[in-house]
């Protein structure tokens, strides 16, 4: 069994119906059982073009798929809740899942980086993952909390999950 945790956003349509959707996607998955899920948190858009906030949360999960069968699975849900992946990056998007840790592993690969490449540098994710599991650290044992304030984006808590 592996503990991973999965970030989760949306900024088109029902916000926060997109993003429940997705950790009840998660959860009813043969092999992932979510153990903890953040608070819904309306967060600035970093990077793309202008475009509306996001509702964004992290989904603590214990899995026992492996870390690429783990990211198809991911990339499903996003299909079935109606994410079109033809638009440009880091544009507007119904559901995004990414997964921000898998165990201490470190993988690089194409299209699979773990731990997120760009995990340190959002606040929108650092938060939602701290309010999960203050003492966290990445596989090099750098504390999320200690690097939190230096990240990028405004983050308010919107509602409890």
């Amino acid at each position: 069994m592996t503990v991973a945790y999965i970030g989760l956003g949306s900024n088109v349509g029902e916000r926060t119906s997109f993003v429940r959707s997705a950790v009840e996607e998660l959860n009813a998955t043969e092999g992932i059982h979510v153990t903890a899920t953040s608070s819904l948190y309306e967060t600035s858009p970093i990077g793309g073009p202008p475009q509306r906030s996001f509702v964004n949360a992290v989904a603590r999960i214990e899995t026992t798929l492996e870390a690429r069968a783990l990211l198809e699975i991911c990339k499903g849900i996003e299909q079935k809740l109606g994410r079109d992946t033809s638009g440009m990056r880091w544009g507007p998007r119904v559901i995004d899942l990414d997964i921000e840790l898998y165990g201490d592993e470190k993988i690089s690969e194409p299209d699979l980086e773990i731990p997120h490449p760009r995990l340190n540098q959002r606040r929108f994710v650092l938060i939602p993952l701290l309010e999960i599991d203050r003492d966290l650290t990445d596989p090099w044992g750098t504390r999320f909390a200690d690097i939190v304030d230096d990240a990028e984006g405004d983050v308010e808590l919107l509602e409890h999950f």
